[in-house]
């Protein structure tokens, strides 16, 4: 029983996110979504429309001391980087501490950059190297490995629902389901779990992937299949999603949790009204192997919610706007 009131904490009583954007759109509430979504595509900086030549042109105005600059590159990035950091810490407000954590890292060795390889290359292995090597955020320790989470599961009672109580937790049981999808992803080492969510969820080219992560194409790709296939067998195994046999269903242990206090529509940080989805973020990998068990996993996992605004004032305003900082980073 200790257990199972456990994991409810786990599931439930994280911080809800302050940055929620709320809207009134009418959702799209199919099971599974299409890849053939009409949403506008969110710039991704890892995708082919990234522009090499803006981004050297705002680093290059900054190194020579344009706030402006630096403000813009940072707007550029910081979307695609929180959003990454929310899939590897779990916990919204984790990834905005992360998100900054590595954001004052680039600010702090743009002076660095020799313009002798692609910006973004140069970028993002400095950011997921401060992911990897960050102090292990609270979300990261909900969980440890997929026994363990495939028992947690098992402990929530599938409570029946009749048709009219399937409509009534229709919303919460979307919100348990991005939660023990984003679960699963966690259960992966960091490293594991990184790429997975760089090459796989987000479907960023593997040459790409292979030079930020500073890995042969080859390895590269034999670690991203290892993390595939452990997270691929244990939603065959668990997810009711995935493999109709299994007796896991959202809806059921959305009503158990919320008939024990531990889900309500205030305790929601995924399902909370956001207008993107990480599929958003998504250029097609052609690397990706499309067979039917690959396809439905990259739909659940795309499906769940990114975030596509954000507040202006942060710690890395401050520092834009703090002369003697940017002195001492040689911006100014």
């Amino acid at each position: 029983m200790r257990r199972y009131i456990d994991w409810f904490r786990i599931l439930c009583l994280a911080p809800i996110h302050i940055f929620a954007v709320r809207h009134n759109q009418k959702r799209n509430c199919n099971t599974f979504p299409t890849f053939a979504s009409k949403r506008k595509k969110i710039m991704n900086q890892l995708g082919e429309k990234y522009s090499e030549e803006k981004n050297l042109k705002l680093v290059k105005a900054s190194l020579k001391g344009s706030k402006e600059a630096l403000n813009e590159l940072i707007g550029i990035h910081r979307p695609y980087i929180f959003n990454v950091a929310w899939k590897f810490a779990f916990n919204p407000q984790d990834a905005e501490d992360l998100t900054q954590e590595a954001l004052i890292k680039v600010i702090t060795k743009l002076s660095q950059f020799k313009f002798e390889s692609q910006f973004r290359t140069w970028l993002y292995r400095i950011v997921f190297n401060e992911f990897l090597q960050s102090k292990r955020k609270k979300g990261e320790n909900q969980f440890t490995d997929f026994k363990d989470q495939g028992k947690r599961l098992d402990s929530i009672e599938n409570s029946f629902l009749d048709e009219k109580e399937e409509a009534q937790y229709k919303e919460l049981a979307k919100e348990l389901r991005y939660r023990c999808l984003s679960g699963m992803i966690m259960c992966l080492t960091r490293e594991q779990r990184l790429l997975f969510i760089v090459g796989e969820t987000f479907g960023v080219d593997h040459n790409l992937g292979a030079e930020i992560f500073n890995l042969s194409k080859s390895n590269y790709r034999v670690k991203l299949h290892r993390a595939r296939k452990e997270l691929i067998n244990f939603m065959q195994q668990k997810c009711g999603l995935m493999n109709p046999d299994n007796p896991c269903r959202c809806a059921k242990k959305a009503k158990t949790m919320h008939k024990n206090g531990y889900l309500t529509k205030d305790q929601q940080f995924f399902n909370v009204g956001y207008k993107s989805k990480v599929a958003d973020y998504v250029e097609e990998n052609n690397e990706i192997v499309a067979d039917l068990v690959d396809k439905k996993h990259l739909e659940l996992l795309r499906d769940i919610p990114a975030k596509d605004n954000f507040d202006k004032e942060t710690i890395i305003n401050d520092i834009i706007e703090d002369n003697k900082l940017l002195d001492y980073f040689e911006l100014n």
